[in-house]
Protein backbone atom coordinates (compact mmCIF):
# COMPACT_ATOMS: atom_id res chain seq x y z
CA UNK A 1 0.00 0.00 0.00
CA UNK A 2 1.27 3.57 -0.71
CA UNK A 3 0.69 4.62 2.91
CA UNK A 4 2.74 1.74 4.26
CA UNK A 5 5.56 2.51 1.81
CA UNK A 6 5.62 6.15 2.96
CA UNK A 7 5.78 5.12 6.63
CA UNK A 8 8.64 2.72 5.80
CA UNK A 9 10.50 5.52 4.00
CA UNK A 10 10.08 7.88 6.97
CA UNK A 11 11.35 5.17 9.31
CA UNK A 12 14.40 4.53 7.12
CA UNK A 13 15.14 8.26 7.11
CA UNK A 14 15.00 8.39 10.91
CA UNK A 15 11.84 10.51 10.98
CA UNK A 16 9.66 7.81 12.58
CA UNK A 17 10.22 4.93 14.95
CA UNK A 18 12.26 4.73 18.13
CA UNK A 19 15.23 6.87 19.20
CA UNK A 20 17.36 5.46 22.04
CA UNK A 21 19.55 7.65 24.26
CA UNK A 22 21.98 6.23 26.83
CA UNK A 23 21.75 8.34 29.99
CA UNK A 24 24.91 8.71 32.03
CA UNK A 25 25.68 11.00 34.96
CA UNK A 26 25.77 13.89 32.53
CA UNK A 27 22.46 13.16 30.88
CA UNK A 28 22.25 13.43 27.12
CA UNK A 29 19.28 15.17 25.57
CA UNK A 30 16.45 13.49 23.73
CA UNK A 31 16.16 13.61 19.95
CA UNK A 32 13.42 16.18 19.32
CA UNK A 33 12.31 14.85 15.93
CA UNK A 34 8.48 14.94 16.28
CA UNK A 35 7.91 11.49 14.77
CA UNK A 36 10.27 9.59 17.06
CA UNK A 37 9.43 7.75 20.27
CA UNK A 38 12.12 9.01 22.67
CA UNK A 39 13.55 6.36 24.98
CA UNK A 40 16.10 7.13 27.71
CA UNK A 41 18.16 4.27 29.18
CA UNK A 42 19.90 4.22 32.57
CA UNK A 43 22.37 1.31 32.93
CA UNK A 44 24.44 1.94 36.06
CA UNK A 45 25.23 4.42 38.78
CA UNK A 46 22.77 6.70 40.56
CA UNK A 47 19.46 7.26 38.84
CA UNK A 48 19.32 10.84 37.57
CA UNK A 49 17.57 12.80 40.34
CA UNK A 50 15.63 14.85 37.82
CA UNK A 51 13.83 12.44 35.48
CA UNK A 52 14.29 13.79 31.93
CA UNK A 53 10.83 15.02 30.95
CA UNK A 54 11.72 15.05 27.23
CA UNK A 55 11.65 11.25 27.05
CA UNK A 56 8.53 9.23 26.29
CA UNK A 57 9.85 6.07 27.99
CA UNK A 58 12.54 5.76 30.67
CA UNK A 59 14.17 2.35 31.20
CA UNK A 60 16.47 1.55 34.12
CA UNK A 61 18.62 -1.45 34.99
CA UNK A 62 17.50 -0.93 38.60
CA UNK A 63 14.35 -3.06 39.12
CA UNK A 64 13.33 -0.78 42.00
CA UNK A 65 13.65 2.42 39.98
CA UNK A 66 11.04 4.96 41.08
CA UNK A 67 8.39 6.63 38.95
CA UNK A 68 8.59 7.54 36.07
CA UNK A 69 11.20 4.84 35.32
CA UNK A 70 10.41 1.32 34.13
CA UNK A 71 12.81 -0.85 36.12
CA UNK A 72 14.05 -4.19 34.78
CA UNK A 73 16.76 -6.64 35.84
CA UNK A 74 20.14 -5.51 34.54
CA UNK A 75 20.63 -8.82 32.74
CA UNK A 76 17.33 -8.35 30.89
CA UNK A 77 17.77 -4.72 29.88
CA UNK A 78 19.14 -5.33 26.38
CA UNK A 79 16.49 -7.97 25.65
CA UNK A 80 13.82 -5.56 26.88
CA UNK A 81 15.15 -2.83 24.60
CA UNK A 82 15.22 -5.26 21.66
CA UNK A 83 11.57 -6.19 22.20
CA UNK A 84 10.60 -2.52 22.45
CA UNK A 85 12.48 -1.74 19.23
CA UNK A 86 10.74 -4.60 17.46
CA UNK A 87 7.30 -3.49 18.66
CA UNK A 88 7.88 0.08 17.44
CA UNK A 89 9.31 -1.17 14.14
CA UNK A 90 6.23 -3.30 13.46
CA UNK A 91 3.88 -0.35 13.97
CA UNK A 92 5.90 2.90 13.79
CA UNK A 93 2.88 5.09 13.04
CA UNK A 94 0.77 3.85 15.96
CA UNK A 95 3.79 3.93 18.30
CA UNK A 96 4.52 7.53 17.32
CA UNK A 97 0.90 8.64 17.72
CA UNK A 98 0.71 6.94 21.13
CA UNK A 99 3.78 8.85 22.30
CA UNK A 100 2.51 12.16 20.90
CA UNK A 101 -0.90 11.80 22.56
CA UNK A 102 0.69 10.84 25.87
CA UNK A 103 2.95 13.92 25.79
CA UNK A 104 -0.20 16.07 25.93
CA UNK A 105 -2.63 14.06 28.04
CA UNK A 106 -1.61 15.34 31.48
CA UNK A 107 -1.50 18.94 30.28
CA UNK A 108 -5.24 19.13 29.62
CA UNK A 109 -8.38 18.41 31.67
CA UNK A 110 -9.54 14.80 31.80
CA UNK A 111 -12.44 15.18 29.36
CA UNK A 112 -10.19 16.98 26.87
CA UNK A 113 -7.69 14.12 27.19
CA UNK A 114 -10.46 11.66 26.28
CA UNK A 115 -11.34 13.74 23.22
CA UNK A 116 -7.69 13.94 22.18
CA UNK A 117 -7.38 10.16 22.39
CA UNK A 118 -10.55 9.59 20.39
CA UNK A 119 -9.47 11.97 17.63
CA UNK A 120 -6.15 10.16 17.27
CA UNK A 121 -7.81 6.74 17.44
CA UNK A 122 -10.31 7.71 14.74
CA UNK A 123 -7.49 8.90 12.49
CA UNK A 124 -5.63 5.61 12.90
CA UNK A 125 -8.74 3.63 11.98
CA UNK A 126 -8.29 5.05 8.47
CA UNK A 127 -4.54 4.33 8.31
CA UNK A 128 -2.87 1.78 6.06
CA UNK A 129 -1.28 -0.20 8.94
CA UNK A 130 -4.61 -0.70 10.68
CA UNK A 131 -6.32 -1.64 7.42
CA UNK A 132 -3.57 -4.22 6.86
CA UNK A 133 -4.16 -5.65 10.35
CA UNK A 134 -7.91 -5.80 9.73
CA UNK A 135 -7.42 -7.56 6.37
CA UNK A 136 -5.15 -10.14 8.03
CA UNK A 137 -7.59 -10.71 10.93
CA UNK A 138 -10.83 -12.18 9.58
CA UNK A 139 -14.05 -11.13 11.28
CA UNK A 140 -15.74 -14.14 12.84
CA UNK A 141 -19.49 -14.62 12.55
CA UNK A 142 -20.42 -16.01 15.95
CA UNK A 143 -23.88 -16.34 17.50
CA UNK A 144 -24.68 -14.22 20.54
CA UNK A 145 -26.48 -15.30 23.68
CA UNK A 146 -29.64 -13.35 24.65
CA UNK A 147 -28.41 -12.36 28.13
CA UNK A 148 -27.95 -8.64 28.85
CA UNK A 149 -24.36 -7.40 28.51
CA UNK A 150 -24.43 -5.65 31.90
CA UNK A 151 -26.32 -6.50 35.10
CA UNK A 152 -27.27 -3.94 37.77
CA UNK A 153 -28.37 -4.99 41.25
CA UNK A 154 -28.47 -3.75 44.82
CA UNK A 155 -26.05 -5.59 47.11
CA UNK A 156 -26.51 -4.36 50.65
CA UNK A 157 -25.90 -0.65 50.63
CA UNK A 158 -23.96 -0.75 47.36
CA UNK A 159 -25.07 -0.70 43.76
CA UNK A 160 -23.37 -3.56 41.87
CA UNK A 161 -22.66 -3.31 38.14
CA UNK A 162 -21.44 -6.52 36.53
CA UNK A 163 -20.07 -7.12 33.04
CA UNK A 164 -22.03 -10.13 31.81
CA UNK A 165 -20.50 -11.61 28.68
CA UNK A 166 -18.48 -14.41 30.31
CA UNK A 167 -18.39 -16.70 27.25
CA UNK A 168 -16.42 -13.95 25.46
CA UNK A 169 -14.39 -13.08 28.57
CA UNK A 170 -16.42 -9.86 28.78
CA UNK A 171 -15.04 -8.51 25.51
CA UNK A 172 -16.34 -4.99 24.90
CA UNK A 173 -18.53 -4.56 21.85
CA UNK A 174 -20.69 -1.52 21.15
CA UNK A 175 -23.63 -3.13 22.95
CA UNK A 176 -21.60 -3.67 26.12
CA UNK A 177 -20.13 -0.16 25.97
CA UNK A 178 -23.60 1.35 25.70
CA UNK A 179 -25.03 -0.86 28.43
CA UNK A 180 -22.16 0.02 30.77
CA UNK A 181 -22.56 3.72 29.97
CA UNK A 182 -26.27 3.46 30.82
CA UNK A 183 -25.51 1.66 34.10
CA UNK A 184 -22.88 4.18 35.15
CA UNK A 185 -25.18 7.07 34.24
CA UNK A 186 -27.92 5.49 36.37
CA UNK A 187 -25.45 5.17 39.25
CA UNK A 188 -24.22 8.75 38.89
CA UNK A 189 -27.77 10.12 38.91
CA UNK A 190 -29.05 7.84 41.70
CA UNK A 191 -30.78 10.12 44.24
CA UNK A 192 -29.31 8.25 47.21
CA UNK A 193 -25.73 8.38 45.92
CA UNK A 194 -24.86 4.82 47.02
CA UNK A 195 -21.38 3.32 46.72
CA UNK A 196 -20.91 1.56 43.39
CA UNK A 197 -18.99 -1.66 42.70
CA UNK A 198 -18.05 -2.67 39.14
CA UNK A 199 -16.92 -6.25 38.51
CA UNK A 200 -17.06 -8.90 35.81
CA UNK A 201 -18.64 -12.35 35.50
CA UNK A 202 -16.65 -15.39 34.44
CA UNK A 203 -12.89 -16.08 34.31
CA UNK A 204 -11.79 -12.54 33.41
CA UNK A 205 -12.86 -9.01 34.21
CA UNK A 206 -12.49 -8.17 30.52
CA UNK A 207 -10.32 -9.35 27.64
CA UNK A 208 -10.67 -5.91 26.04
CA UNK A 209 -12.37 -4.75 22.88
CA UNK A 210 -14.22 -7.24 20.71
CA UNK A 211 -11.79 -7.63 17.80
CA UNK A 212 -14.60 -8.57 15.43
CA UNK A 213 -15.98 -5.02 15.72
CA UNK A 214 -12.71 -3.11 15.25
CA UNK A 215 -12.87 -0.87 12.18
CA UNK A 216 -16.46 -1.67 11.26
CA UNK A 217 -17.79 1.86 11.71
CA UNK A 218 -18.66 3.45 8.35
CA UNK A 219 -17.88 7.00 9.48
CA UNK A 220 -14.80 7.60 11.72
CA UNK A 221 -16.06 11.12 12.54
CA UNK A 222 -19.40 9.87 13.81
CA UNK A 223 -17.63 7.06 15.68
CA UNK A 224 -15.50 9.71 17.42
CA UNK A 225 -18.58 11.57 18.64
CA UNK A 226 -20.23 8.37 19.85
CA UNK A 227 -17.02 7.29 21.59
CA UNK A 228 -16.81 10.56 23.54
CA UNK A 229 -20.53 10.83 24.32
CA UNK A 230 -20.82 7.19 25.44
CA UNK A 231 -17.51 6.94 27.28
CA UNK A 232 -17.61 4.59 30.31
CA UNK A 233 -14.25 6.02 31.40
CA UNK A 234 -15.71 9.53 31.57
CA UNK A 235 -18.66 8.28 33.60
CA UNK A 236 -16.45 6.21 35.91
CA UNK A 237 -14.34 9.29 36.64
CA UNK A 238 -17.51 11.31 37.24
CA UNK A 239 -18.55 8.90 40.05
CA UNK A 240 -15.47 9.92 42.01
CA UNK A 241 -14.98 8.29 45.40
CA UNK A 242 -18.23 6.33 45.12
CA UNK A 243 -16.80 3.84 42.59
CA UNK A 244 -14.70 0.76 43.32
CA UNK A 245 -13.70 -1.62 40.51
CA UNK A 246 -12.84 -5.21 41.42
CA UNK A 247 -10.57 -6.88 38.87
CA UNK A 248 -9.64 -10.50 38.27
CA UNK A 249 -8.07 -12.59 35.54
CA UNK A 250 -7.20 -10.87 32.27
CA UNK A 251 -7.61 -7.09 32.16
CA UNK A 252 -6.72 -6.21 28.59
CA UNK A 253 -7.24 -2.94 26.72
CA UNK A 254 -10.60 -1.52 27.79
CA UNK A 255 -10.47 -4.03 30.68
CA UNK A 256 -7.94 -1.79 32.44
CA UNK A 257 -8.43 1.54 30.61
CA UNK A 258 -11.93 2.00 32.08
CA UNK A 259 -11.15 0.73 35.62
CA UNK A 260 -8.17 3.09 35.82
CA UNK A 261 -10.65 5.98 35.87
CA UNK A 262 -12.15 4.79 39.15
CA UNK A 263 -11.26 6.21 42.53
CA UNK A 264 -10.44 2.75 43.87
CA UNK A 265 -9.27 -0.38 42.04
CA UNK A 266 -8.74 -3.75 43.73
CA UNK A 267 -7.53 -6.96 42.09
CA UNK A 268 -7.42 -10.61 43.03
CA UNK A 269 -4.19 -12.66 42.90
CA UNK A 270 -3.26 -13.67 39.38
CA UNK A 271 -4.75 -10.61 37.71
CA UNK A 272 -2.69 -9.40 34.75
CA UNK A 273 -2.79 -6.34 32.53
CA UNK A 274 -1.95 -5.51 28.91
CA UNK A 275 -2.50 -2.80 26.30
CA UNK A 276 -2.51 -4.52 22.88
CA UNK A 277 -3.76 -1.79 20.56
CA UNK A 278 -0.47 -0.48 19.11
CA UNK A 279 0.25 -3.94 17.70
CA UNK A 280 -2.97 -3.56 15.68
CA UNK A 281 -1.98 -0.16 14.30
CA UNK A 282 -4.09 1.75 16.86
CA UNK A 283 -3.70 3.35 20.29
CA UNK A 284 -5.78 2.66 23.41
CA UNK A 285 -9.28 3.86 22.57
CA UNK A 286 -11.38 3.27 25.69
CA UNK A 287 -9.78 6.13 27.63
CA UNK A 288 -6.45 4.53 28.49
CA UNK A 289 -4.23 7.41 27.36
CA UNK A 290 -6.19 9.63 29.78
CA UNK A 291 -6.81 7.28 32.71
CA UNK A 292 -3.62 5.21 32.99
CA UNK A 293 -1.14 8.15 32.96
CA UNK A 294 -3.10 9.72 35.81
CA UNK A 295 -2.30 6.61 37.85
CA UNK A 296 1.20 5.58 36.73
CA UNK A 297 2.62 8.60 34.85
CA UNK A 298 2.85 9.12 31.13
CA UNK A 299 6.25 7.40 30.60
CA UNK A 300 5.12 4.15 32.19
CA UNK A 301 1.83 4.39 30.31
CA UNK A 302 3.77 4.86 27.06
CA UNK A 303 5.83 1.76 27.86
CA UNK A 304 2.68 -0.28 28.44
CA UNK A 305 1.11 0.95 25.20
CA UNK A 306 4.08 0.46 22.86
CA UNK A 307 5.70 -2.62 24.39
CA UNK A 308 2.32 -4.34 24.65
CA UNK A 309 3.68 -6.71 27.29
CA UNK A 310 1.87 -8.21 30.27
CA UNK A 311 2.18 -6.33 33.54
CA UNK A 312 2.03 -8.51 36.63
CA UNK A 313 -0.13 -7.65 39.61
CA UNK A 314 2.72 -6.90 42.00
CA UNK A 315 4.17 -4.31 39.61
CA UNK A 316 0.72 -2.87 38.95
CA UNK A 317 0.32 -2.40 42.71
CA UNK A 318 3.75 -0.81 43.09
CA UNK A 319 3.05 1.57 40.22
CA UNK A 320 -0.41 2.54 41.50
CA UNK A 321 -2.40 1.03 38.65
CA UNK A 322 -4.31 -0.88 41.33
CA UNK A 323 -4.77 0.16 44.94
CA UNK A 324 -5.03 -3.16 46.76
CA UNK A 325 -4.75 -6.92 46.23
CA UNK A 326 -7.84 -8.61 47.63
CA UNK A 327 -8.29 -12.38 47.74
Amino acid sequence: MPGEALIADLTDLGAAGLALTELAAASAGADDTPGLVRVGVHRHGPIPPEAPEAFDILLSADPAAPRPWVGVDAGQLDATIARLRAAAARQPLAATVAAQVLRMTLRVPFEDALALESLAYSMLLASAPFRAWRAATPVRDRPETPEPRVLVSQTGAALEIRLNRPARRNAFDAAMRDALADALTFAAEHPDGPPVVLNGAGPAFSAGGDLDEFGRADDPGAAHLIRTLRSPARLAQRLGGRLTVRLHGACVGAGIEIPAAAARVTASPGTRFRLPEVAMGLIPGAGGTATIPRRVGRQRACWLAIAGEDLDLETALAWGLVDEIVA
